[in-house]
């Protein structure tokens, strides 16, 4: 038994970069898709295949690209160079990418009109249509707006209201004007081309599809089937008839030609869709594969990540044009709700708007936000509200205080006194430590599966509360200091290490890149979901730690909703300057600077100094061959496992200095002021090692 995953997201429409909407969606369905490739462990191989691509055609491209000066097909090619940039920041990782102005789609978006044509669906009338007459054009209904004929609400879009989700003809708004020219539009006679979706057959077909009413399990959400349910069946139970849909505009229009009606094109809506499938055909046919044989398998499953604007057009249109053009339909539609930002539409000039190329180009992990987005998400179709205090405060406690941490917790303790090597010992009983860690782990799997992230990030978290509860049980800071008891401090340090290992399992599908840096880190060649119930093999040797994520201040928020650059370590906004309460000190020249021997130190141990609240006692590496020990009056602002493994810079050549507590060689660089702003470590950037001199 295997299962064969077809996957995708809404195609973005060729006009802008990417929106944080965009992004929240890619990294809700990427989340779904690693996961299912980490699953081995459960016996059923999978093949998925991930795909997507732009939706270029319609008439908002043609005239975009002619204020432009552009053909279409330039003005798309711009739009889709700054993908792939874009998707690589943020780690989303589809197997294909395409346009639907590709051969494929124009093959497949004729076939299947062709079969529907075959079944007696599509239809030929005589329609009265809105007509700019100053523009001299017939009106794509996008361009055309006026008062919802349903609810009365101003300002919606010639097919659709955005405000009750009824779906109508442009000719049937009221008070009308065109977006282009804001004049009123007039009516004239065209020839169009509908898709018959009020035949009883289209009805009884999308009544079992969109309702499952003879299947044993629902296949849409309840959200999602309870509005399939008003647009099929009416207040007191009858069927309210859907209406026919028109798939075809005159020319002029940027789209493909319907085969037998020369001057008439497909709307965008019709071949969009199909460049789903189009998408996967183009992967197939680079990698060598049978896209014929995939998609008509009776045992593929085919998956839509879509947002709530377009439903109507995913469970209605899309199942019905593949239902009778013979092909497979969808195994389901995962519908998500809209971003928000503190509770607000997105708006850039209300200082709402999140640019995600921005958030990349201003130095924002994109981890964070991968993090951030699956806290909030759930199978519902809920918006998710992005609140800048609640994004600090989850990377910052749960990421980074919960999570990261850990590793640093246990690891200076492994690499200096047992040269990197741990022992875990037996995988434990199922109520040890690490047997409750290892016992969620089909819990976490079915929340993954069901797109419950949230609530898997939860029990992760409750999880790293645990792990963070052992180490300050057993203290191996404490530990360290009495030889006799260094058999328990290996067993708490690999332990600690080992929950670590199996903490970023469970988290892989969200912060892949990160998973990356500890598979590293561990010395491990698998990250898989089998290999949590695997520990680590007795005499296993980790590589030393380093750094592996750092958290997010509110002025970096702050920079992502403004044209600002971030402060690398903001003050508050009431602090004096820092030359207010420290002026400059005298002018040296470059032979005073040249005296100072600054370095790069390595911590590798850290632990309070007993009868010293000020004081940490450091161990540092200079690249000497020996280690030095340093006093540091930091002990406000860091804890002792938050430092170890961590790099900074040392005054090397400063004279030692005589202590009650010992003699100390050297000096750490911190900044401080005396506005309580803190104090802060300084850092060098990766790939600085212990020995290089700061010039």
């Amino acid at each position: 038994m295997s299962r064969k995953l077809f996957v995708t997201t809404a195609l973005p429409y060729a006009n802008a970069p990417f929106h944080i909407g965009h992004i929240m969606e890619y990294i809700q369905a990427d989340i779904w898709v690693r996961f299912q490739r980490m699953r081995e462990d459960d016996g059923i191989p999978r093949e998925v295949h991930f795909v997507c691509a732009d939706d270029v055609h319609g008439a908002p491209i043609m005239i975009a690209a002619e204020k432009a000066g552009k053909t279409p097909q330039e003005f798309v090619a711009e739009i889709a160079a700054t993908r792939q940039g874009t998707l690589n920041g943020f780690h989303i990782a589809f197997d294909n990418w395409d346009s639907t102005d590709s051969e494929d789609n124009h093959i497949l978006s004729r076939d299947i009109y062709l079969r529907l044509k075959g079944e007696g669906l599509i239809e030929e009338r005589t329609v009265e249509q809105f007509f700019d007459p100053v523009k001299n054009m017939f009106l794509p209904d996008r361009y055309v707006k006026g008062e919802c004929p349903r609810c009365g609400a101003k300002d919606q879009n010639g097919d659709s209201c955005e405000s009750c989700s009824s779906v109508y003809a442009p000719t049937e708004l009221k008070s009308p004007h065109s977006v282009l020219t804001g004049a009123p539009p007039v009516i004239r006679s065209s020839e169009h081309f509908f898709f018959r979706l009020s035949d009883p057959r289209c009805v009884a077909f999308l009544r079992e599809w969109t309702l499952s009413e003879n299947s044993a399990a629902p296949r849409l959400q309840p959200e999602v089937a309870n509005k399939a349910r008003e647009w099929l069946t009416g207040k007191e139970g009858e069927e309210t008839g859907l209406s026919d849909w028109d798939i075809s505009r005159d020319a002029p229009y940027f789209g493909i030609e319907i085969p037998d009606a020369p001057g008439k094109y497909f709307y965008v809506w019709l071949d969009a869709p199909v460049g789903y499938l189009a998408s996967l055909r183009s992967y197939f046919r680079k990698t060598g594969r049978d896209f014929e044989a995939f998609i008509s398998d009776p045992g593929t499953e085919q998956y839509h990540f879509i947002g709530k604007d377009i439903i109507y057009f995913h469970t209605l249109f899309w199942p019905a044009m593949l239902h009778f053009s013979g092909r497979k339909v969808p195994d389901n539609v995962f519908v998500h709700g809209f971003v928000t930002v503190s509770g607000e539409k997105m708006s850039k000039s209300r200082g709402t708007g999140i640019s995600p190329r921005r958030y990349l180009d201003i130095g924002m992990d994109p981890e964070w936000l991968r993090y951030y987005i699956a806290a909030k998400l759930n199978a519902h179709v809920e918006d998710m509200d992005f609140a800048a205090e609640d994004f600090i405060a989850r990377v910052n406690a749960d990421l980074v205080g919960k999570y990261v941490n850990i590793a640093s917790r246990a690891a200076g303790f492994i690499i200096k006194r047992f040269s990197g090597t741990v022992d875990i010992g037996s995988p434990g009983e199922p109520d040890s430590f690490l047997g409750q860690l290892r016992g969620v782990s089909d819990s976490i799997a079915a929340a993954y599966e069901a797109r419950e992230y949230s609530r898997a990030l939860r029990e992760i978290m409750h999880c790293a509360d645990k792990v963070n509860a052992y180490a300050d049980m057993h203290k191996p800071w404490i530990l360290v200091k009495d030889p006799a008891r260094t058999p328990l401090l290996l067993e708490v340090c690999s332990s600690i290490l080992e929950a670590f290992r199996i903490l970023t399992i469970y988290l892989k599908p969200v912060l892949p890149a990160l998973a990356e840096k500890v598979a590293i880190f561990l010395n491990v060649p698998s990250l898989q979901w089998k290999d949590v119930q695997t520990p680590l093999p007795k005499g296993h040797i980790i590589h030393p730690y380093t750094h592996l994520l750092q958290r997010v201040s509110s002025a970096q928020f702050d920079a992502l909703l403004s044209d600002a650059s971030p402060p690398t370590n903001p003050l508050p906004p009431d602090a004096p300057s820092p030359f207010d309460e420290e002026p400059l000190s005298p002018e040296i020249t470059i032979d005073d600077f040249s005296r100072v021997d600054l370095r790069i130190a390595k911590i590798v141990d850290c632990s309070l100094v007993d009868g010293a609240d000020r004081l940490l006692r450091l161990s540092v590496d200079v690249g000497e061959g020996r280690l030095r020990q340093v006093f540091a009056g930091i002990r406000s602002a860091y804890q002792p496992e938050q430092l170890i493994g961590q790099m900074t810079v040392l005054v090397a050549n400063l004279a030692p200095r005589k202590m009650k507590f010992g003699i100390s060689e050297g000096m750490v660089l911190a900044a401080s002021g005396s506005a309580g702003t803190g104090i802060y470590i300084l850092q060098p950037w990766a790939g600085a090692a212990p020995g290089m001199r700061v010039r």
